[in-house]
């Protein structure tokens, strides 16, 4: 059977850093993460870090030149994505604020496109916190998948280096979550092709 070019094309996939904390767990989780993605075939992975991001929570269809320059790095990044990842804590039973952020800023950069989730935390591992952005990026006409990456009780297991003391089931994890996020990519980047998408 011949692969089209479509077919052949790598997915572009932006990876959300959501976590701006001073002292944060984030750069860890990530690291570990992306290590994994950039193992699996066909993505293109560009990251934000939302702890280099900027924007106010003050949301103008009139941005200064400040919030404009920010976007005009950020907003490409989400534009040119045929997916997402988020990695993110859980903090106080939700997600960051900067990550709300984020979404408020844009509308139609998350249409018609998968979001994965890698989550973060204590007991709950950050799972209430995906629960919440699924209810978010519903209402952003986005697709979540199913299946997640968690860390329950983050900390303690990763070393000094940032490696996964015991990788097996994570690693599993990983490569699950990514061929689901894969799979809506490429139906939803052909199915836009096909017909704008009705937003």
């Amino acid at each position: 059977m011949d692969i089209t070019t479509a077919e052949q094309a790598a997915l572009k996939l932006t990876v959300v850093v959501a976590s701006n904390r001073e002292g944060r767990f984030a750069p860890v989780v990530a690291g570990w993460f992306l290590s994994r993605a950039r193992e699996h075939a066909g993505l293109d992975i560009e990251v934000l870090d939302l702890a280099e991001a900027e924007l106010p929570t003050t949301i103008s269809h009139r941005p200064s030149p400040a919030v404009a320059a920010q976007l005009s790095v950020i907003t490409p990044k989400l534009a040119a994505a045929d997916a997402f990842v988020v990695v993110t804590p859980e903090y106080n039973h939700s997600f960051p604020a900067s990550l709300k952020n984020l979404i408020d800023w844009h509308y139609t950069q998350w249409q018609a496109k998968p979001v994965g989730f890698v989550s973060y935390g204590g007991i709950s591992g950050g799972l209430r916190a995906v629960e919440q952005l699924r209810q978010v990026y519903a209402e952003m006409h986005a697709v979540t998948v199913r299946d997640t990456v968690s860390f329950h009780n983050a900390h303690g297991l990763f070393d000094e280096d940032g490696a996964h003391r015991e990788p097996s089931q994570a690693d599993a994890a990983v490569k699950k979550m990514l061929d689901q996020v894969a799979w809506w990519a490429h139906a939803l980047r052909d199915a836009k092709k096909a017909r704008p998408y009705a937003g």
